[in-house]
């Protein structure tokens, strides 16, 4: 059977993967969009993410990105910033692949994502 007609699907949800231009973030940013997930990746190295993202395109996948350096706070909220404006403040699925923050006084992701939905939401 394959993965397309197979009963599991994702269509209709949404994704952010960090570090999807490589290894196993890569491998996720595949799996999750060929089930039908909306995926939104990002990486340091913009030529990586334009050609990913270019690959993705032409298989079909709906996967959108920007470069970011998830050491970097400001980058992070940006980041945030920028999927819940992608996905309407609708978020499925976090998998995140890299350290979100370094100081325990930081925000984690799901708050960043939580703060900045409501703010979109308003």
């Amino acid at each position: 059977m394959s993965r397309s007609s197979s009963r599991w699907t994702l269509s209709g949800m949404t994704a952010l993967v960090t570090g999807g231009t490589r290894g196993i973030g890569h491998a996720v940013v595949e799996e999750l969009a060929e089930l039908g997930a909306t995926v939104y990746t990002c990486s340091r190295n913009e030529e990586a993410l334009n050609k990913c993202l270019q690959e993705w395109s032409v298989k079909g996948f709906k996967v959108n990105g920007c470069v970011c350096d998830v050491s970097s706070r400001l980058q992070r909220v940006k980041l945030i910033q920028n999927v819940s404006s992608a996905f309407h403040g609708k978020l499925n699925i976090l998998n995140q692949l890299c350290n979100f923050w370094e100081w325990e006084d930081e925000k984690s992701p799901q708050e960043l994502w939580i703060s900045s939905a409501i703010k979109n939401k308003n």
